[in-house]
Order: structure tokens, then C-alpha cells, then sequence
């Protein structure tokens, strides 16, 4: 067993004693569940053996009251606005950590010393680069294809490059590849879509500083990365960095849990974030705002439209499945968003538009009494487009940022001697049993 295995295995909570088992009636029967208590007094009823004993199963669109797993990496509490990574809270990390940092912490569960910190930086730098045959795979894709979808690609096939993963050490390895040349793939993909020359990544910037120098650097002209976009963008990548069992967590965990590789599993999640719902929720805020704009910037008339149910307007950006107060996450980025447009000095009609949205959200009594909070994605989207980052870039930036938390999900379950082959249920509803008709007597 690796170090880092070893560490997340001594740091785990001893759980509380669990209560009495609960009872379900099915037809006369009485079936005892038994009961799990987390370490937070999560509570939840143990279900494995229910469709052995009793012959049923549970019913529950979308999973939302399902727990597929026991998981020591993030803890939520969406009530009270709480979001912790391996019991850190969220607003303790933000501002005050390097996303290298919150790298190792969430897959290694434990926050390095700084000779570990140097250590494994010093991995990520002599990993950054991809191999030149790769390039040629981004020749063959079109210049309109979307960031996203070129990310999925070249993340899945960094598998045919770096095949092992028989031992703890060949994980670890892929791990920093996976980390170091993630930011070099989005940033090509990004030079793809703008007919311009691969950049390559330099040794002597930051995690952050490089992919932002990879991004806008052209030959003979290198980008000066501004200290405010360093700070803006690592606190960006922290804040997304893990989100317990979301869309693209549990993708991740559910094609890994038939032992597929690393790179195949990060990439099957990297396309469950890019749907609209999940991770391309900013992109979705900035073309609303777009919208907006281009119809006068009349946006008391959208907030109209918003509290009409009959509209079918939705206000982007707004409100959390999760959170049913304000997303701590974006109580952070609003003392954010203020510092960098005023450090950068940016005038923008889709910024104005987007604060007095705001000013709405908060005080209107129709936002107010629903929580429909400003969340973290309306304010990302912000700040990404006053870093001058393209609105298609922007799920890449949350991909990139989600990483290590894919990452430790998916070494969480590897781990796990309990983990299984993910296989749901349903409940058939087609038409029963009848017998076929041949083609001829039809």
C-alpha cells in the first residue's frame, strides 16, 4: 500500500454506533433495515438486501434520496449552507490555500507538509507536457468543435499512452499526469477553436499562472499573467474542486466501479458536466445575460418573466438543488467579483446587467422568500468573462477544477472491498408478455 493509500485509510472518523434497525411492512411481511449514522449523523436505511428478502426494490427518480456510497472525502449540508472538503470548511480553505494543495488533500485526505506540497508540484511540472503525437489529434478535429468535447476525447486517450495501473504506484503516477497535462489539453483545445499554435507549458509558473499563459500567449508575444487573475482563477478551481455525489461524480464512480481505467472514468465524467443542468450552468448565465442585453437591457422585464409561471423564463444562475440558503461558495465569489472587475478596470454591459440582477435576487421578496440566491455558477461566469475567457471555455474551467475530485471518488471506490459493479434498477413499465407475429402475417 502507497503512502498516500495509506493516509486516507488511518484518517478515517470512527462512525457513531448505529441505532435500531427500521422496519418495513410489505404485504403482511415485516423486513428490518438496518440503519447507517455518518459521521456528520447522516442517517440512512441500509437497502442491499431488500430486493433479496422482500423481492421489491426502492423507487427514486434521479437518485435523490439514494446514497450509493460511503464517502470520507466532502460533506454538504444544503440546509444550513455548509460545505466541507475532508472536514475543512470550504470558507477556511478559499482565499488561504493553493488548488495544488486542495489537490492532495481531497485524494490523499490529508493536507501535505510542505516538503509533500513540493514534492508533488514538482511532479505536476515535469508532467505538463503531452505527447507530440497528440497534437495531430487535434488536427483532425474541426475548428467549431467544442472545448468539451476535445477534453473528453484527449482524456480518454491518454489511456492508450499510459496503459498500466496494476499497482499503487502506476495509480498515483497517472494521477499527476492526469493533473499536470489536463490544463495543457484544455488550453490546446481552446488554440484549436482559435486557428493559432499550441503553446507550451513553462516550468517556472503556477498551476493556475500556466494554463492562463498556455491560453493566451502567441508566438513571439507571451501573456504576463496579472497576479488578481492568478489569485481569481486558483480560488475558482478550489471552489469547484468537489461536490460529493453530483451528475459527474457519480458518472465517474459508476463507470469505474466496472474497472475501467482512470482516464476512461474522468472522461465519461468530464461529459456529464457538460450538459446545461450541471456544469455548463455558467455558460448558460452569460447567454442569458446576452440575451438580455440584446433586448435593450430591459432586465426587470425577465424578472417579470421569471415569477411567471405561465413564461417558461427561467432565470439562469439563481437558486441550488443542493442548497436551500445561500451557496457558500457564493458568498465567496461575490467579495470575488467586486476585487477583480475593479482591479482590472473592466466595462462590460452583461456585468452591469448581471448586478442588478443581483441587487433583484437579494432584496425582491419573490427571490427572498423562494431562496433563489444568486449561486456559485452565476458569479463564475462573471468572473471568467472579465478574465477574458471564452463563454465555451467555461465548462472546461469547471472540469479542470472538479479533477481532484473525480479523482478521489474514483480512488475512494477502488479501494472500497465493498464496491460492486454499479447496476440499477427499474421499474418496466412496457406492455407484458405477447407473441411475436411474423413479418408475413402482418
Amino acid at each position: 500500500m502507497s503512502q498516500q493509500t495509506k493516509a486516507v485509510v488511518e484518517e478515517s472518523p470512527a462512525l457513531p454506533p448505529a441505532p435500531a434497525p427500521a422496519r418495513l411492512t410489505l404485504d403482511g411481511k415485516e423486513h428490518e433495515l438496518p440503519v447507517i449514522v455518518g459521521s456528520e449523523g447522516e442517517v440512512g436505511l441500509d437497502i442491499s438486501q431488500l430486493r433479496a428478502r422482500s423481492g421489491a426494490i426502492t423507487f427514486d427518480p434521479g437518485y435523490g434520496n439514494t446514497g450509493a456510497c460511503e464517502s470520507a472525502i466532502t460533506f454538504i449540508d444544503g440546509e444550513a449552507g455548509i460545505l466541507r472538503y475532508r472536514g475543512y470548511p470550504i470558507e477556511e480553505i478559499a482565499g488561504r490555500a493553493q488548488f495544488t494543495e486542495i489537490c492532495y488533500l481531497l485524494i490523499y485526505g490529508h493536507l501535505p507538509t510542505a516538503e509533500e506540497l513540493k514534492d508533488f508540484e514538482n511532479q505536476l511540472t515535469r508532467h505538463t507536457m503531452i505527447h507530440e503525437d497528440m497534437k495531430k489529434f487535434f488536427e483532425g478535429f474541426p475548428s467549431s468543435a467544442h472545448p468539451m468535447a476535445m477534453l473528453s476525447s484527449m482524456v480518454v486517450s491518454l489511456s492508450t499512452y499510459y496503459p498500466k495501473e496494476g499497482r499503487d504506484d502506476d495509480l498515483d503516477l497517472n494521477v499527476i499526469r492526469l493533473l499536470a497535462k489536463g490544463p495543457t489539453i484544455a488550453a490546446a483545445s481552446y488554440k484549436k477553436n482559435m486557428g493559432q499554435p499550441v503553446v507550451y507549458p513553462r516550468n517556472d509558473l503556477s498551476y493556475c499562472s500556466n494554463f492562463l499563459h498556455m491560453m493566451f500567449s502567441v508566438p513571439a508575444e507571451p501573456y504576463e499573467v496579472r497576479p488578481v487573475l492568478d489569485r481569481a482563477l486558483n480560488l475558482l478551481l478550489i471552489l469547484h474542486a468537489d461536490h460529493e455525489q453530483n451528475c459527474s461524480t457519480s458518472t465517474v464512480r459508476m463507470v469505474g466501479s466496472s474497472q475501467a481505467n482512470l482516464f476512461a472514468s474522468i472522461s465519461a465524467g468530464i461529459s456529464a458536466l457538460w450538459g446545461p443542468l450541471h456544469g455548463g450552468a455558467n455558460q448558460a448565465v452569460i447567454e442569458m445575460l446576452g440575451r438580455i442585453r440584446d433586448d435593450h437591457g430591459d432586465y426587470k422585464k425577465y424578472v417579470d418573466m421569471a415569477k411567471d409561471k405561465g413564461s417558461g423564463f427561467k432565470l439562469m444562475g439563481f437558486g441550488h438543488r443542493v442548497y436551500k440558503n445561500f451557496d457558500p461558495r457564493a458568498k465567496i465569489l461575490k467579495a470575488t467579483v467586486d476585487e477583480v472587475l475593479a482591479e482590472l478596470g473592466v466595462s462590460d454591459p452583461l456585468l452591469e446587467i448581471a448586478k442588478a440582477l443581483e441587487e433583484v435576487a437579494l432584496h425582491d421578496e419573490f427571490f427572498v422568500s423562494r431562496k433563489l440566491y444568486p449561486n456559485v455558477d452565476f458569479y463564475s461566469g462573471i468572473i471568467y468573462r472579465a478574465m477574458g475567457i471564452p463563454t465555451n471555455m467555461f465548462t472546461v474551467l469547471f472540469a479542470l477544477g472538479r479533477m481532484p475530485g473525480w479523482i478521489a471518488h474514483w480512488r475512494e471506490m477502488l479501494h472500497d472491498p465493498r464496491n460492486r459493479i454499479n447496476r440499477p434498477r427499474q421499474i418496466y413499465t412496457g406492455p407484458p408478455q405477447r407473441p411475436f407475429v411474423p413479418l408475413a402475417q402482418r
